[in-house]
């Protein structure tokens, strides 16, 4: 059977997916994206209320050249395509003693609230981990990150000729362990301790590398005008605009291989789609689960996706807020990170968790009436299972949350019903070998960026994107992900029409 040239199929429509396929398809290539949900965004979804679409996924966008390099490479630009605003106050965070904490996109501004908040010598402290995180954060963008294939060899090389990133790696100390030696007020070491959660750690089992997280934000952050879905719509819209074709609501049921090659993927309705090369932005747990077909069991080793990330009880609803200040990012802490991060170590619910909220309709110089949507996060197991959580579950949750919100002064009216959550076992059932994590492999671990999968597998032409793969999780670092297949499919396809021409529809650059 002769398959056409040059067609690709993306399996799922989330950052990565839509990242690949807006550059393959700006490519010349004949690219066709599949997903089983019947909108683009993978976790980046919503739950439709009285006031509109609330997010109930990542909330934070930061790197905002991540995107706007993917736009530009195109020859378009991301504000044609999606209106952000810079916010000036990047969180407000908030303690059982009364004390509260804005940080800033203005670093000055940030380092005279730690002074005003904790002291003179918390602020040089602030300043130095600053530095720090700089540091870091310069030193692994390039041959990290932005590498597509990133070695252990490179990396070392690269530390052992800049030897100052040995004391700022701390490669013997959690980042509790680490944030604890650079702050005297703990709690600013509690909040600095909070970026392993953005990648699905604990900052008691995370290394000291990951204070590199603050200096992303520290960049900025921008909310998107409509919500975070948004920017979702706007990457399938410039897809679209690139010539790739869009099926929602009917998954990938099997990927098809021959001779040891992807040749096609199958959907669940039966469809057969030939193609030469196959993106998967899902979780790459998936594919050794079987989910996409027993040729796929090998395709990556168990230590790439295991073990797994945090997940979360996420709630998102409308309502009418009372008590403290809201701005559009906050964090509401709890008195002891071990009351948190203990009872998911040992696959519970905290018993008194962090609380994020973001307020969906605030950010700088907003202040709505009426009904508001909101989004409330707090830390939660991975649920290997998938069962539909208990109502006692639900109601437990629902305590903690409400109960210790109310604690800082902070009600809603309506009070959300649990019909407004979503659990770690909902968030397994949504998506397929995840177990609910959220991140997909635990950052626990010295190297465990490294162990994370590539875009490049074992079965010829077949690819990974998404936040499950390197570099990461968070929709800027899986947007890069888009940006590492993409490139590594180009070429290799080079690679492959140098040794035996074919013809390619539409051209092909590199460029």
């Amino acid at each position: 059977m002769a398959e056409p040239t040059g067609k690709v199929v993306v399996i799922g429509a989330g950052m990565g997916g839509l990242s690949t396929a807006i550059r393959l398809a700006h490519a010349g290539l004949d690219v066709h994206v599949v997903d089983r949900a019947p909108v683009p965004g993978g976790k980046m979804r919503t739950m439709a209320t009285d006031a509109g679409p609330v997010d109930a996924g990542p909330t934070v966008m930061t790197l905002r050249p991540v995107f706007e390099e993917l736009f530009e490479s195109t020859g378009a630009r991301l504000t044609d395509y999606v209106t952000l605003h810079r916010e000036t106050v990047l969180a407000r965070h908030w303690w059982h003693d009364g004390s509260s904490l804005d940080l800033f996109a203005d670093a000055q501004a940030s380092a005279e609230a730690v002074g005003a908040f904790a002291g003179a010598k918390a602020m040089r402290e602030f300043r130095a981990f600053c530095a720090r995180a700089q540091r870091l954060y310069e030193a692994f963008e390039g041959p990290m990150m932005k590498a597509i294939t990133p070695s252990q060899g490179a990396l070392t090389r690269h530390v052992l000729t800049h030897p100052r990133l040995i004391l700022d790696m701390a490669p013997h100390r959690t980042l509790a362990q680490s944030l604890g030696a650079q702050f005297s007020d703990p709690r600013l070491a509690q909040l600095f301790g909070r970026y392993a959660t953005y990648v699905g750690g604990s900052p008691f089992r995370s290394p000291a590398i990951l204070g590199l997280i603050w200096h992303a934000e520290a960049q900025g952050v921008w909310r998107v005008e409509g919500g975070m879905h948004k920017l979702a719509r706007a990457l399938e819209r410039l897809a679209r605009d690139k010539g790739a074709a869009f099926t929602f609501g009917n998954g990938a049921a099997r990927i098809e291989t021959r001779d040891g090659k992807a040749r096609a993927v199958h959907l669940e309705d039966g469809t057969r789609l030939p193609a030469d090369i196959v993106v998967f932005n899902g979780d790459p747990a998936a594919l050794g689960a079987g989910l996409l077909g027993e040729a796929m069991r090998d395709t990556l080793p168990r230590d790439a996706t295991h073990p797994r990330s945090l997940s979360a009880y996420v709630w998102s609803y409308a309502a009418r807020p009372k008590g403290p200040e809201l701005v559009h990012h906050n964090v509401f802490f709890c008195d002891d990170p071990h009351t948190e991060f203990d009872p998911i170590a040992r696959g519970h619910m905290p018993e008194d968790g962090t609380l994020y909220i973001c307020a969906q309709d605030r950010g700088s110089g907003k202040m709505p009436q009426g009904l508001e949507r909101f989004e409330i996060i707090m830390n939660g197991p991975p649920m290997a299972d998938g069962t539909q959580a208990t109502d006692e579950e639900k109601e437990t949750c629902q305590t903690r949350t409400f109960e210790t919100l109310a604690r800082f002064g902070l009600t809603f009216d309506p009070s959300p019903g649990t019909e407004w959550l979503t659990t770690p076992r909902h968030f397994a059932r949504l998506f397929p070998a995840s177990e609910g994590s959220l991140y997909g492999r635990s950052p626990h671990g010295l190297t465990a960026s490294l162990k994370k999968p590539t875009a490049r597998t074992r079965v010829a032409g077949l690819y990974l994107a998404g936040g499950g793969a390197h570099p990461g999780a968070g929709i800027p670092m899986a947007t890069l992900s888009g940006r590492h297949a993409a490139e590594a499919i180009l070429m290799d396809l080079a690679s492959t029409s140098r040794s035996r021409p074919t013809a390619m529809p539409g051209g092909m650059s590199t460029v």
